[in-house]
């Protein structure tokens, strides 16, 4: 196998649905796009595919079609802006905790062979915290958590959290607090958080910041369009390349063949 340039990896989950993941996802993307990384989103929601729609885009293939070897990985990436590219997912026929041997050395053939042309991986997962999305979440280098302003939201974090932690032995994770309406409720919603974790799990939080609750952001996803690009100067646009400049600082694995390689075959040994 090919040496190549370390890849950043990036799980983006939440526990629950709502929590505006996939906005975060795909602006996140956009950012660092716009920061010239070249950076590769993945629709991780094998069940209900919905990156391609939030951008307006119709793929003709998806990542079961490179599984099934009609494709490849090139292929199936789609263009969705500077330096910013998606890998849509298939509308729930292949479930990814049911690969055979044979797909699994696809994907990671797959996944080798685009290493040296992305800088980042950006892997937006399903909800919940089914079999699939913990094996994304556990193969991944950084985990940013998503939360929002409801009492679900805060209980399903932590519960995503406790399972990766006594399940797997993780115990770092990255928050991210989504449509506040000030600061000040952003770092309650992480304290909150905090604290059942402090008392109960032996784990690192890092607070990452709040994105504003923004009107433009409703109407960008109407105009299927990234908020960055459809609103530049909006206040949630000004706080997700604050974020990005923040994720991009984090430093990257420095292994001989770089994360991506690893993170394929974490993801497709279930290690």
């Amino acid at each position: 196998m090919k040496q190549s340039h370390p890849v950043k990896v990036i799980a983006v989950t939440g526990g629950k649905g709502g929590v505006g993941k996939t906005n975060v996802s795909v602006n996140l993307s956009v950012a660092l796009g716009e920061m010239g990384r070249r950076t590769v989103l993945m629709d991780a929601d094998l069940g209900l595919a919905n990156v391609d729609v939030m951008l307006g885009l119709r793929p003709k293939r998806n990542i079961a079609d490179v599984l099934n070897g009609e494709c490849t990985l090139k292929e199936v990436m789609v263009s969705a802006g500077e330096n910013f590219w998606i890998v849509p997912a298939s509308s729930g026929t292949q479930e990814m905790t049911a690969l055979s041997a044979h797909q699994h050395a696809e994907l990671i053939h797959a996944f080798t062979d685009i290493a040296d042309e992305l800088d980042v991986l950006v892997v937006d997962t399903a909800a919940g915290i089914s079999e699939a999305v913990v094996s994304f979440i556990r193969a991944a280098q950084e985990v940013l958590v998503v939360v929002c302003d409801e009492p679900t939201s805060i209980t399903d974090a932590y519960a995503l959290i406790k399972l990766l932690n006594r399940d797997y032995g993780m115990t770092r994770f990255r928050v991210l607090a989504n449509m506040v309406r000030t600061d000040t409720e952003g770092r309650n919603m992480f304290s909150k958080l905090l604290t059942v974790t402090d008392r109960f799990l032996d784990v690192t939080l890092q607070y990452l910041g709040s994105i504003p609750y923004d009107e433009s952001v409703r109407k960008a996803v109407q105009r299927q369009t990234p908020v960055l690009k459809a609103f530049s100067t909006s206040k949630s646009a000004i706080a997700y390349r604050q974020l990005a400049n923040k994720v991009d600082e984090w430093p990257v694995s420095r292994t001989s063949r770089g994360h991506l390689e690893f993170f394929v075959e974490r993801l497709v040994q279930g290690v």
